[in-house]
């Protein structure tokens, strides 16, 4: 392998894939067999935290960055002059395993433009794959992106050598999708999903009757929606997803605020920078929806299409319905209790657990962790009594935004004194 030629793509080609977001790993199962390389068991995601709290590494990287088609919103569209290149199978299997050795990662995402057409695309893709698990013996996390277009067969292959597969739909609705990327469609995304889908449920059928059936995408499959490139409201995105988990089965479905990487195509939004905060909301609304029992209706609706920029959908919900609030913390079952701002799932747990022995209190709460200051508008509980009663939806807003802003403040005003701070302490090794 020619390390100068290698380290040449690699610079083109991890950077081309930064773009893409749908890269997870949580829910595989791989042991390691007969002293191979790896462990695909609970690894995680390039820089990121594992469900166990690990901080893990995994090689994010393009097969190539060539692509016969012309997306409105993808930096490597075939119409874009940039600096292109391509792996070849060989040249990933050995930069994978080098890195691997040198405990550089812990897994490999491989996605990919398309070259020539889907179909040879996805094969050099499974070959990277099916050499990795046959030839070097290698047992750690695989991540492959199926390619829309290509064989059935070169799916179901990709399924028995990857831990998780995605499939990219990008734009939320297929009217906008034809509108920024012609030569895609709706159907060619959805099937291999659907066929993802059936594989999984089959997979685990079999391994019920026989224990060493290979397995098929244990980790199961994710998508990416790309958020501000087309004009959907958050209500239309949130419902996409709703269904995607509960038609295709998905693991997860990861936003992307939109990068201005074309400007000059017109078909485009005219933003400076990606709409992080959009993002982080429907992140928060999506974990809503998979955690805490809320369905996408329940978020948004006809008359409010879009998230709340300033606070969280969570809150935002409790405003919209003070009629349900206050809640008693002693007497409320887990779902309701899960609805209550500044209470997530564990708090919620150990409330249950908890009043099982004694009526609780405020004191008793922020022992548990809930976020008292939140949650105290919305409950009452054995001294506390209702906080609620006379606060419009406005006015209670308005006043606990405010109390965020003081909260925030102190934090600014601590990281501005931490470089005076940073002199005076010693260096630490």
């Amino acid at each position: 392998m020619n390390t100068d030629i290698v380290t040449k793509k690699l610079a083109v080609l991890a950077d081309a894939a930064k773009y893409d977001v749908s890269c997870a790993s949580s829910g595989s199962n791989r042991k390691n067999v007969k002293k191979g390389l790896g462990n695909g068991v609970a690894c995680g995601i390039c820089h990121s935290f594992t469900e166990d709290g690990r901080c893990v590494s995994l090689l994010k990287i393009l097969m190539t960055n060539s692509c016969i088609y012309d997306c409105a919103y993808c930096i490597n569209r075939r119409s874009n002059d940039r600096p292109r290149a391509t792996f070849s199978v060989k040249e990933l299997v050995e930069l994978t395993i080098n890195f691997y050795r040198r405990n550089y990662i812990e897994g490999l995402f491989l996605s990919s433009g398309v070259i020539k057409n889907p179909d040879y695309t996805m094969e050099r893709m499974v070959q990277v794959a099916k050499d990795l698990r046959i030839k070097e013996k290698y047992y750690g996390y695989i991540h492959l992106k199926a390619i829309p277009g290509a064989s059935s067969d070169l799916i179901q292959e990709a399924g028995f050598y990857a831990d998780r597969l995605s499939v990219n739909i990008e734009i939320p609705t297929e009217q906008q999708l034809l509108r920024l990327a012609p030569e895609k469609n709706y159907k060619r995304i959805l099937n291999p999903m659907v066929q993802i889908k059936d594989g999984i449920i089959a997979n685990k059928e079999e391994r019920r009757k026989y224990k060493k059936a290979p397995m098929f995408a244990p980790a199961g499959q994710s998508t990416q929606l790309i958020v501000g490139a087309s004009p959907e409201t958050d209500r239309q995105i949130l419902q996409l997803s709703s269904q995607l988990y509960l038609r295709q089965k998905l693991r997860r479905v990861y936003f992307s605020g939109y990068l201005p990487v074309n400007e000059y195509d017109k078909r485009l939004p005219a933003i400076t920078k990606p709409p992080l905060v959009r993002e982080n909301r429907l992140y928060q609304s999506d974990w809503l929806m998979r955690f805490y029992g809320f369905r996408a209706h329940e978020i948004l609706d006809k008359n409010q299409p879009f998230l709340d920029l300033n606070i969280d959908p969570k809150l935002a919900y409790a405003i919209r319905n003070l009629h349900l609030y206050p809640i008693d913390i002693n007497k409320a079952d887990f779902e309701l209790i899960l609805r209550i701002p500044g209470i997530g799932v564990q708090s919620a747990k150990r409330i249950i657990y908890a009043r099982r022995f004694r009526r609780l209190n405020t004191q008793h709460l922020q022992k548990i962790g809930v976020v008292y200051k939140r949650a105290k508008y919305f409950i009452t509980c054995n001294e506390l009594p209702p906080k609620i009663h006379g606060f419009s939806p406005g006015i209670l807003k308005n006043r606990i935004i405010a109390e965020n802003r003081t909260k925030r403040n102190i934090v600014d005003l601590q990281l501005s004194l931490f470089p005076k701070i940073h002199h005076v302490l010693p260096p630490v090794h």
